[in-house]
């Protein structure tokens, strides 16, 4: 593999720094970041030596990013060992992740509060007042969740303008207008 250009070398970093804030483990991070970047598919030896990581670490880290469905195996004509690349199309990424995150943490949330509200029904004052609570909070997921679901059906180029109107299609943008006129 050739030497890696140093904005690459910072780019592999920082998202390895940035890795443990969403939730993986950072050699995982800079991982994705190679494969990311590098203009071919690299196999597992080649990302240890790029990333100075041991190849028990760098095949660990390959199975959960192909558990996140943002890399996958390919193996050239020839070749017997595997080879990895990442999907560059940073919204399928980004909708893969959403869609994994939503099954491994949000689904279980939503199970539990559904139990925890099923439960509470015709215990005591303080178990209703409980269950209102949760049932707030479940709907709460429940709406983001079926929001989230919608969206995802939703073709990119229309996804695209939502995102760039910001907060334009909801009045806030006017509404931010008018309390600065009048020094709200």
């Amino acid at each position: 593999m050739e030497d890696l250009r140093p904005i690459a070398r910072k780019f592999i970093a920082h998202w390895g720094e940035m890795g443990p804030r969403w939730g993986v483990n950072r050699t995982v991070a800079q991982i994705h970041a190679l494969l990311y970047l590098a203009d071919r598919p690299l196999h597992a030896d080649e990302i240890c030596e790029a990333l100075v990581v041991a190849r028990s670490n760098v095949s660990m880290s390959l199975k959960e990013l192909s558990s996140w469905g943002i890399i996958r195996t390919v193996r050239p004509p020839g070749e017997r060992r595997d080879f990895y690349e990442a999907d560059r199309d940073v919204w399928e990424v980004f909708r893969r992740i959403l869609s994994e995150r939503k099954r491994r943490e949000i689904d279980p949330t939503i199970r539990v509060l559904n139990e925890c509200s099923d439960e509470a029904e015709g215990g005591t004052a303080r178990d209703r007042e409980i269950a209102e609570r949760v049932r707030a909070l479940l709907e709460f997921f429940e709406t983001m969740v079926g929001w989230f679901d919608r969206t995802a059906r939703e073709p990119r180029p229309l996804l695209m303008k939502l995102l760039k109107l910001g907060g334009r299609g909801f009045g806030v943008g006017a509404a931010r207008k008018r309390s600065r006129r009048s020094g709200s």
